[in-house]
């Protein structure tokens, strides 16, 4: 019979906190070799890598260190857990570095961006103008931190489902 006291939230809050800072790592990484203002990808697509790998790994090892029992509700949990702690954890940075450590950099990444823009001859001054009224729409640390927190969530709830249902075994 498996031990009721292991809970998955709490088997997984460890992880989305490792999880976290893996990707604060990965954007302090991207900031300081001026990545992050020229608007590199690719460090990014590693996190996006990372991301599923842990949360399979996890409800793996919880299985495991509960008698190779597992539950749908059992992966959910363990996946949400640990995409929204791991959200959670780049929210803070991203609120320091934006009112603490660097907060002309938001502005100086959209100017950067719209001259890239620019560069670009497809593209009218008009429609460059118009694309950079929306991202500084989105700009706003506060409405970035909630859809990144809701996309973290909803991508950890659908990596999650797929682990559990692979990996489900009930009495």
């Amino acid at each position: 019979m498996p031990s009721q006291s292991l809970s998955p939230g709490k088997f997984a809050t460890n992880y989305g906190l490792i999880l976290g800072a893996v990707m604060m790592l990965i954007t302090i990484i991207t900031y300081a070799t001026g990545m992050a203002i020229e608007a590199v990808q690719w460090p990014n697509y590693i996190y996006y890598i990372i991301f599923p790998i842990v949360i399979l790994y996890v409800i793996s090892a919880y299985k495991k260190q509960n008698a190779g029992l597992l539950t749908l509700s059992e992966a959910l949990k363990i996946g949400v857990t640990i995409a929204v702690i791991s959200a959670l954890v780049n929210v803070v940075y991203g609120l320091i570095f934006h009112y603490i450590i660097d907060p002309q950099f938001a502005s100086q990444l959209t100017e950067r961006i719209g001259e890239k823009m620019l560069e670009n001859q497809s593209i009218s001054p008009e429609m460059v103008e118009k694309q950079m009224e929306m991202m500084k729409k989105f700009q706003n640390p506060l409405i970035g931190s909630a859809i990144w927190v809701a996309l973290s969530a909803i991508f950890g709830l659908l990596y999650s489902l797929v682990g559990g249902v692979i990996m489900k075994k009930e009495d």
